[in-house]
C-alpha cells in the first residue's frame, strides 16, 4: 500500500459503524467493548438523538439497554448524522446498511449506495472498509469498489483496503451467536484479508473463515440463507403429502432426522423476515436463465437437441412453494367451514417470528390476502404491536366485543403469550389452524373447536367417507 499524508483527527484503533439498526447496533457495541471507540452513523435523527443520550433503540436485544448506556458514558460509542466525517476519523469502517427486494423481487441498492457514497467522500488512505450487509454476489468486488474509488479518487488494495465478512445473526441473540458462529470473511487482496481477520480476532472469541475473495464470502451467506429456505419448501411438501395421505409429518420429520444425514426443516404457513424470503432472490438477481460458456460435463449443458434448464431451478421453486403456503392454510380452513365469503377470520401474529418485534415480509400479509380472496373479513391480533400499529401495517385489529364473530383462526406467529391464550373468547369460532405449532391440541379440542396443523394427516373429507370407500380415495389422489 503507497503512503499518503494521514489524517491528523484520524485514530487506526477508531471504528465508524455506518448503520445503526438491530445488527449494527449490537456489532458497535460489542466492538466498544473490546476496547474501540465507535462512532455509530445513521440517517435517522431520532435513532442518532437517542444513542447520544445514552439509549437504545433496538428491544429485541435485552443486552443493549444497560451496554448503550455504559458505553456512551464511558466515551466509547457516539452517534452521528455525519458519516463522512466519522469515516475520516476512522481507522476502520464496518457498514451495516440494508439492501432490499421491491415488489418486483429486483434489488434495491439505494440505500448501501448512498450510504458508500458518503464513505468515499470521508475516506482517507490506509482505511479498511468492511461490508458485513448481504450482498449478491459480485457487489463489493465490483459496484460498491468502482463507487467507492471514484468518490474517494483512491484505489482498493492501493490506498485503501477493502473485505467483506456477511453478518450470520439472528434478531434476540445477536450477542450469543456472535460469540459462537464462525466469522466468515473474504477480501479484494491478501493485504485487506490479513487486516481484516486482525480486527475480528480483536473483538470476536469466534473462529475465523477465511474466503478466497469477497464474492466467495458473499456467496457463503446466500447459499447458507438459500439452503433454508429450500429445506423449508422441501418440508412442506412433505407436509401437504402427508395431509392427503392420513400421515402426521412432525413424527415422519423427527423419525427421519435420527439419521445423521437427514436435517429436515419443520413446515408451516410461510416464512417471513429479512433473511430467507429475501437473499434467495439475491442469488438468482446473479443467476442468467440460460447459462453459456460451461464445461459440457457440467448440469447445465444438453445435447443440442434439447433446451437448457434454467440455472438455480430449486431456490426458485422453493419460494413459490413457501408462498404458496398461506394459499393452502386457507383451504385447510375452508374445508372444514365451508365458503369463507363474508366469515370473520382471525390473524394471531403479524410479526414474521415468534417474540420478535419486527413485521418484514411476514406470513400474516400471505394470509390476509389469501383469505380475502376467498372472501373473508380478515382482523389480526398481536401482542407486540398496538392497535394504531396493525391498522399503520395494513391489519384490521379486533375490537372488543368482535370475538362472538369470529369463525377461524389462524396463528401465523409463535408468541409465548398464545400459548396461555384464551380461546374461549371466541365461543362461535369452529377452527383454530396452528401455523407454528405452537398451541395445545387438547386445550383447542376442550372448547369444541377443530384443531388443525400443516401436515397433521387431511381428514377434513376423509371422516366424511367410510372406511370401505377410502381405498378408491387413494386411488384417485395417486392419479
Amino acid at each position: 500500500m503507497q503512503n499518503h499524508t494521514r489524517n491528523s483527527s484520524r485514530s487506526p484503533s477508531t471504528v465508524a459503524v455506518v448503520g445503526m439498526g438491530k445488527i449494527g447496533l449490537p456489532l458497535a457495541i460489542q466492538f466498544a467493548q473490546h476496547g474501540r471507540r465507535v462512532i455509530g452513523c445513521d440517517v435517522n435523527p431520532q435513532v442518532v438523538a437517542m444513542l447520544n443520550s445514552g439509549q437504545s433503540h433496538v428491544q429485541e436485544e435485552p443486552e443493549l439497554a444497560v451496554a448503550v448506556a455504559s458505553a456512551v458514558a464511558s466515551g466509547a460509542l457516539s452517534a452521528t448524522l455525519n458519516t463522512t466525517e466519522a469515516v475520516r476519523q476512522a481507522g476502520i469502517v464496518v457498514v451495516i446498511v440494508p439492501v432490499v427486494i421491491d415488489a418486483n423481487h429486483e434489488v434495491n441498492f439505494q440505500a448501501i449506495d448512498a450510504a458508500t457514497t458518503a464513505i468515499g467522500e470521508g475516506l482517507q488512505p490506509g482505511t479498511l472498509v468492511i461490508y458485513e450487509t448481504t450482498l449478491p454476489v459480485g457487489t463489493t468486488s465490483l459496484r460498491l469498489r468502482q463507487l467507492l474509488e471514484r468518490t474517494a479518487k483512491l484505489r482498493a488494495g492501493q490506498d485503501f483496503l477493502l473485505a467483506y465478512s456477511p453478518e450470520r445473526v439472528s434478531s434476540g441473540f445477536i450477542f450469543r451467536d456472535l460469540r459462537s458462529y464462525p466469522k466468515v470473511v473474504g477480501a479484494i487482496d491478501e493485504q485487506s484479508l490479513a487486516a481484516a481477520v486482525a480486527f475480528y480476532r480483536s473483538i470476536l472469541e469466534a473462529k475465523i473463515i477465511t474466503m478466497a475473495s469477497t464474492d466467495e464470502a458473499e456467496f457463503v451467506k446466500l447459499i447458507e440463507t438459500t439452503y433454508r429456505d429450500v429445506n423449508i419448501a422441501l418440508a412442506n411438501e412433505f407436509a401437504c403429502f402427508a395431509d392427503a395421505y392420513e400421515l402426521n409429518v412432525v413424527a415422519a420429520i423427527a423419525a427421519a432426522n435420527t439419521q445423521p444425514y437427514s436435517h429436515i426443516h419443520m413446515p408451516g404457513v410461510g416464512v417471513g423476515g429479512h433473511c430467507i424470503p429475501v437473499y434467495p432472490h439475491f442469488l438468482l438477481a446473479g443467476a442468467p436463465l440460460r447459462p453459456a460458456g460451461r464445461d459440457k460435463s457440467g448440469p447445465y449443458e444438453s445435447q443440442e437437441s434439447l433446451p437448457e434448464p434454467p440455472m438455480l431451478m430449486l431456490p426458485r421453486t422453493a419460494r413459490r412453494i413457501n408462498d404458496a403456503m398461506a394459499g393452502y392454510a386457507v383451504s385447510r380452513i375452508e374445508a372444514i367451514v365451508g365458503s369463507l365469503e363474508r366469515q370473520p377470520v382471525l390473524i394471531l401474529g403479524v410479526a414474521y417470528r415468534g417474540d420478535v418485534r419486527e413485521s418484514a415480509f411476514t406470513s400474516a400479509r400471505l394470509l390476509q390476502g389469501a383469505l380475502r380472496d376467498h372472501g373473508a373479513t380478515v382482523y389480526a391480533d398481536d401482542p407486540l404491536y398496538s392497535e394504531d400499529e396493525l391498522r399503520a401495517m395494513g391489519f384490521m385489529p379486533l375490537l372488543p366485543g368482535g370475538e362472538e364473530e369470529i369463525q377461524a383462526i389462524v396463528l401465523q406467529a409463535g408468541h409465548q403469550a398464545y400459548r396461555e391464550y384464551d380461546f374461549s373468547r371466541f365461543p362461535h369460532c369452529q377452527v383454530v389452524l396452528d401455523g407454528r405449532r405452537t398451541l395445545r391440541r387438547e386445550r383447542i379440542e376442550a372448547l369444541n373447536m377443530r384443531y388443525v396443523a400443516i401436515g397433521d394427516g387431511y381428514r377434513e373429507k376423509l371422516e366424511l367417507v367410510d372406511v370401505q370407500d377410502k381405498s378408491a380415495l387413494y386411488s384417485e389422489r395417486r392419479k
